[in-house]
């Protein structure tokens, strides 16, 4: 196993730092979002606060991401159980004044050294497409709802 470390792009939100909290940090308001997931990639989502499970096409059993720890409006991280590997995830969020949030991803896991090279474009690709969509995220409408 290979410990590997990756990190997105940084990106600007104009959204606010609390709001962007706010949403990320509670599971629940993946209804707003739902309609986004791909149906024949991800079925069975069953959520509550502070986790989620889903079963994704070609993992066989459901797979579990909680949030571990959150420092309001800074930090969220958050623990991939039931999958063969040690993946963690964290985003990260700056305030640099109203409606101006900085946005930086990290991956952190253990992945088996021969898959590492056939992934990482991959992981580092998708890290920053995650990064594009949570930055361009309406919050504050989700948080008026």
């Amino acid at each position: 196993m290979a410990e590997v470390k990756y990190e997105s792009k940084i990106t600007t939100s104009q959204e606010k730092t609390e709001d962007i909290f706010q949403v990320l940090s509670d599971f629940r308001n993946i209804e707003r979002v739902k309609h986004l997931i791909p149906q024949d990639k991800i079925q069975n989502m069953e959520y509550t606060q502070d986790s989620i499970k889903i079963k994704v096409d070609g993992l066989g059993q459901k797979i579990t991401i909680k949030i571990v720890d959150a420092e309001p409006c800074k930090t969220i991280k958050y623990a991939a159980e039931n999958i063969p590997i040690n993946a963690f995830f964290w985003i990260q969020l700056k305030y640099i004044e109203p409606q101006n949030t900085k946005i930086k991803l990290t991956f952190k896991g253990d992945i088996p050294t021969m898959f590492k090279f056939m992934i990482e474009k991959k992981l580092q690709e998708g890290l920053n497409q995650a990064a594009d969509m949570i930055a361009n995220m309406p919050f504050k409408q989700w948080i008026n709802q």
